[in-house]
């Protein structure tokens, strides 16, 4: 599933793991997100919003779901183009950071 794949993907795992973050508990993806965005934001924040409001829908769905709408083709054709553009950047960026 496309509001997935940032999440559980290599791309989204790894993409504070150079600078020494890995999210490990509640709200870390959210921290490491904040200090990607603090890093890449400008210029790139366009490619980096979606992320925070496909993770959050996906927390939505995933442990509020009998609260939450399920997730429908159309919202993940509509989010699939902002996931393959987010895997480019982490692809693009990762193996130009400096290692810890």
């Amino acid at each position: 599933m496309a509001v997935s794949a940032p999440h559980r993907g290599d791309a989204g795992r790894d993409e504070g793991g150079d600078k020494g973050l890995r999210a490990t508990s509640r709200g870390g993806r959210t921290v490491i997100y904040e200090a990607v965005r603090a890093q890449l934001d400008p210029p790139l924040g366009s490619i980096l919003r979606p992320f925070n409001r496909m993770r959050a829908r996906r927390n939505e769905v995933e442990y509020r779901s009998s609260e939450a709408p399920s997730v429908t083709p159309e919202e993940v054709a509509a989010d699939l183009k902002k996931v393959e553009a987010l895997i480019e950047l982490a692809e693009k960026a990762i193996p130009n950071m400096p290692r810890c």
